[in-house]
């Protein structure tokens, strides 16, 4: 399996400076990050660590649910994964993620509710961004449509 990387330019203190990150493996974009954007309300067009943990966050699972769902004998019409991953104060001093709550709604056929709900639970534990974050307090919300 490949590894991929992304890069990330910074200039200035923490709350003066930006900077940017770019997607270099898949050369898709580079995006604007700074600190005072990170922790407003608004995004004001830059990304930030936590949207882009969100947006690989949801990328995986949406794989590695398909994945499990196709196992149990389920026919995958249409997966809709959000991922949102919260920054907070960290006890200890600084920063840390306080939480990561996925909400898929899946429309599945071929299989029952009951499925679908231990097939999603099976997914966020063996999605491999899942595993790697496993610091972080993970909560799943499922809907399952036929």
């Amino acid at each position: 399996m490949p590894t991929r990387t992304a890069r990330t330019a910074w200039n200035g203190g923490l709350n003066d400076g930006s900077g940017q990150v770019e997607l270099s493996s898949s050369k898709v974009g580079t995006y604007d990050v700074s600190f005072p954007k990170r922790a407003a309300d608004e995004a004001g067009g830059s990304t930030s660590p936590e949207e882009l943990i969100a947006a690989a966050h949801s990328a995986c699972y949406a794989m590695q649910f398909s994945a499990v769902l196709g196992e149990a004998g389920g026919t995958v019409e249409a997966l809709d994964v959000k991922a949102d991953v919260s920054l907070g104060p960290d006890s200890a001093g600084g920063f840390k993620l306080t939480g990561i709550a996925l909400t898929v709604h899946g429309e599945v056929t071929g299989i029952d509710e009951a499925t679908f709900l231990k097939a999603a639970e099976d997914a966020k534990a063996t999605c491999p961004v899942s595993k790697a974050l496993t610091g972080v307090d993970i909560t799943l919300d499922a809907t399952f449509e036929q």
